[in-house]
C-alpha cells in the first residue's frame, strides 16, 4: 500500500462514482483515474445476455484496469502525485463472480490474482451507496445507451454484492479507511452544502491517515 494519497470512489453502477472523483481530483490537485467503459465493444451483448458474454466483458475490463494501474505505478505515483480513481480493481470480482459460471470463475480468478499481485492499492475508499431508485433515476440520467435496458434485478444483486464486500472490507483491511456516504441523502453534484460534508469528511481521513 503506497504512502502517497491514493483515493479510490467505489459503488454501484450509476451512484455517481466519476462525478464524485472528477470533484475530488480537482479539490486536492490529484491525479484522476477513470475506469474505461464505453469503449469496451462487448457491452452491448452483454446486457442483452450476460451468460454469455460475461466473460469477454470481464476479460476486458480486468486487463484494461491491469493496464491503467501499471501506467499509474511508473508515471503518476512514481512522482510522489496523488490519485484519485473512480474504482478499485475488486470490482473485477465482484461482477465476476456474480456474472460467471463456477469453472470460468475459477479461471478468471486465476488470472487476476497474477495481473494485481504487485499493482499498487489505495489507501483510501470512498464507498457511495443509494437505493435501486436512485440508482435507476442516475442511469437513466447520463442515457448510455447499452445500459437502457439493465435488469433492474442485476442492480439488486450487485448492489448487495457491494455491501457484503464493505461489510467484511474493514475487518479484512483495518489499515485502509473506508468513507460512507448514502446517496439517497447527498447531493454532491447540485447541493454545495452536501458536497462541503463529503470533502469535509474525506479531508479528515486523510489527515486521519497520515498522523
Amino acid at each position: 500500500m503506497t504512502t502517497i494519497p491514493f483515493i479510490t470512489v467505489e459503488g454501484p453502477i450509476g451512484v455517481g462514482k466519476t462525478a464524485l472523483a472528477t470533484i475530488l481530483s480537482k479539490h486536492f490537485g490529484y491525479h484522476l483515474l477513470q475506469e474505461i467503459v464505453d469503449e469496451n465493444p462487448f457491452l452491448d451483448k452483454f446486457y442483452e445476455n450476460i451468460d454469455e458474454w460475461s466473460f469477454q466483458t470481464e476479460m476486458f475490463f480486468l486487463c484494461n484496469r491491469y493496464k491503467q494501474l501499471r501506467d499509474l505505478k511508473q508515471h503518476v505515483l512514481a512522482q510522489n502525485k496523488g490519485v484519485v480513481a473512480d474504482y478499485h480493481i475488486f470490482k473485477n470480482l465482484l461482477f465476476a463472480k456474480r456474472t460467471l459460471e463456477m469453472e470460468e470463475y475459477r479461471k478468471y480468478l486465476q488470472i487476476y490474482e497474477i495481473l494485481t499481485a504487485d499493482l499498487p492499492s489505495p489507501n483510501l475508499i470512498v464507498y457511495l451507496y443509494a437505493s435501486i431508485d436512485t440508482l435507476q433515476e442516475r442511469i437513466a440520467l447520463r442515457g448510455r445507451e447499452f445500459e437502457k435496458d439493465m435488469n433492474p434485478h442485476y442492480l439488486e444483486q450487485l448492489s448487495a454484492d457491494y455491501e457484503t464486500f464493505f461489510t467484511n472490507f474493514s475487518k479484512k483491511e483495518p489499515a485502509v479507511p473506508v468513507v460512507h456516504f448514502n446517496g439517497d441523502e447527498l447531493d454532491f453534484v447540485q447541493n454545495k452544502c452536501d458536497l462541503q460534508k463529503v470533502i469535509a469528511s474525506i479531508e479528515a481521513a486523510l489527515d486521519k491517515r497520515s498522523t
